[in-house]
């Protein structure tokens, strides 16, 4: 047996194996990469505000509307999305989490979504999980795109033309053939044109599996180094300060706007605990989370402890924390998000194409 005929024979059952779920994986992904257009749209009545020429109001307030309407729940986040957008108030409990709408400039409860119901982060979960419990869904997922991996390496092996005369041919599609042929030709021109690309939104989307993936990355960049020891919080001992939280997170708040006047989307975390530190984020871009600067404060005073600018963070973390606008084409905006868009469709389409061309073979020998 050949080279090349054992990387066909690999690339035709490995195929076969992980088709359905690699057609899952990226129908889904292309789904998903609209969803904050796609809500803008059917949900402006409670996404989007008004903006005025005054100040957010206090996180403190929200949080204390939010206990109006969920009584039962407690909160864990405020995040600011931009002057012209809702804040929302992220609360959980023992049997839901909800997400809470408000006016950020008048505290005006709007709407509360319930994730577990919501489309898009179904879509999300199926994505992620197959709908399955996170530790079985997740290997699923993480396996079938190690193999999607090598099914685009292997399927370059078996198209690199053997001849110059053959570079062309090999180079298009020969639309005036049977439709055999044309599938053919698609499946090994369409594979070829958006390899690097679904290399590169493969990778980043282990990280959502496998946490050593985006160790590797960020060691990669660094050339070495403990992603882990950059990224620890503070620890600190509270037990010996008088606690006032909502005064706590509110001058947290304001201090990370000080610290960061040109952001656009700021976040504030309330402790759950008493040794819980208040962590805030700020992002230069509404609706992007690469670039961000962390902060750290202390939950009884609201003093700063720590800060983690952008800037000062290494290029291997620096690169992480894009990881999610790089896998989703966000990092690049909307024509970002086009190319993941049209590369995750014709990934879907390869295992399709892929089973009609074994299909074929299958039933010619059979004659």
């Amino acid at each position: 047996m050949g080279f090349k005929k054992q990387v066909r024979f690999l690339h035709k059952w490995l195929g076969l194996i992980s088709g359905l779920i690699v057609f899952i994986i990226s129908i889904t992904g292309c789904i998903f990469c609209f969803h904050d257009e796609i809500k803008d749209i059917t949900r402006k009545e409670w996404r989007l505000v008004e903006p005025q020429n005054k100040p957010f109001i206090l996180p403190s307030v929200l949080q204390e509307n939010a206990k109006k309407i969920a009584p039962n729940n407690k909160s864990s986040m405020v995040s600011y999305y931009g002057k012209n957008r809702s804040a929302i108030v992220y609360t959980y409990s023992d049997t839901d989490n909800l997400y809470l709408y408000f006016n950020p400039y008048t505290g005006k409860y709007l709407k509360t979504e319930n994730p577990e119901t919501d489309f898009f982060i179904i879509v999300e979960k199926i994505h992620l999980y197959l709908l399955l419990p996170d530790y079985i869904g997740k290997h699923i997922i993480g396996g079938a795109t190690i193999i999607f991996i090598l099914l685009l390496i292997s399927g370059i092996i078996q198209w690199w033309p053997k001849r110059k005369t053959d570079i062309k041919r090999s180079f298009s599609v020969k639309w005036s053939a049977k439709w055999r042929r044309v599938n053919y030709d698609w499946h090994n021109t369409s594979g070829f044109y958006i390899s690097i690309i679904a290399v590169v939104i493969a990778i980043t989307g282990l990280t959502f599996t496998y946490e050593w993936v985006g160790d590797g990355i960020y060691k990669t960049f660094n050339f070495g180094g403990d992603k882990e020891t950059e990224t620890k919080a503070p620890i600190i001992d509270t037990t010996k300060f008088k606690t006032n939280t909502l005064f706590a997170v509110d001058h947290a708040f304001i201090s990370t706007q000080k610290l960061q006047p040109k952001a656009e989307m700021i976040f504030v975390t309330f402790p759950q605990q008493k040794s819980d530190l208040i962590n805030t984020g700020a992002y230069p871009h509404t609706l992007r989370y690469d670039h961000q600067n962390n902060y750290y404060f202390h939950p009884g005073d609201g003093k700063l402890i720590q800060r983690d600018p952008y800037h000062k963070k290494s290029l291997g973390l620096q690169v992480v924390e894009m990881n999610y606008g790089i896998h989703t084409g966000q990092i690049l905006n909307l024509p970002g998000k086009i190319i993941a868009f049209i590369v995750s469709l014709i990934a879907a389409a390869l295992p399709v194409t892929g089973f009609v061309i074994w299909y074929g073979r299958r039933k010619k020998s059979k004659k």
